[in-house]
């Protein structure tokens, strides 16, 4: 008994005039400015939702003696996974990001001002392997530095006023009062959460913004023509 054959596997036809190759660049870069479009919007999405829980906690907090300043290390932790879930995104958008950078400056950049002087860039080879094996251009601690300078630092800043100024204010916390003989043993007692003393929570919170203001300053970049975002 013959065994069927094989039916013949579809070959992607390529281009073969230079109208052709034009075209087919034109849609890749239109799909790529598409995709980076989307991972922006989620990141403007996550942002978003920070401000909210801040503006949230703050107001809830900071309204009524009677609300504890858990509230606020509670919204430090949620702004803490957000900022995770961002990075994580970050890096997803960055290399799409490069893809369309690397279209605007050595293809469109070249064709409304040519650039004699320079060199030839094989920048269309760089492309061809990054399609062919995709990987992140920056590491996760880089992508959490770039957003913690632009957005997030800037949060953690607000809720930690905000935390110091309700264990420091009496107004803000019912039957506090403070002692003037030894003001700062009395904030230090106030920080208590539960369980866990006073003193160490001021140690977890200023180990936590140790953390973040050393990754906020340790992946700083200098020079280089990209746009950061």
């Amino acid at each position: 008994m013959n065994r069927p054959e094989n039916p013949p596997s579809a070959v992607a036809s390529l281009p073969t005039t230079s109208a052709e190759a034009t075209n087919a660049m034109i849609h890749y870069y239109r799909a790529e400015m598409g995709r980076m479009n989307t991972w922006r919007s989620r990141l403007d999405l996550t942002t978003n939702w920070a401000i909210t829980v801040v503006a949230a906690m703050l107001s809830v907090t900071l309204s009524t003696p009677t609300a504890h300043h858990g509230l606020v290390l509670f919204a430090m932790v949620i702004v803490m996974l957000l900022l995770g879930v961002e990075a994580r995104r970050y890096r997803f958008f960055d290399v799409y990001r490069m893809r369309v950078r690397q279209f605007e400056r050595h293809y469109f950049g070249q064709l409304f001002g040519p650039e004699t002087q320079s060199g030839p860039e094989p920048w269309l080879l760089m492309l061809a392997r990054d399609l062919r094996h995709p990987k992140f251009r920056i590491s996760f601690w880089r992508a959490m530095g770039r957003r913690l300078r632009r957005n997030y630092i800037w949060m953690f800043l607000i809720l930690l006023m905000a935390w110091l100024l309700k264990i420091a204010s009496p107004d803000l916390q019912a039957g506090v009062h403070l002692d003037p003989d030894r003001p700062l043993a009395v904030l230090v007692e106030q920080a208590s959460t539960g369980p866990v003393p006073g003193w160490l929570m001021v140690a977890i919170v200023a180990a936590v913004y140790a953390c973040l203001l050393y990754a906020t300053y340790s992946t700083r970049e200098r020079g280089g023509d990209e746009v950061r975002v």
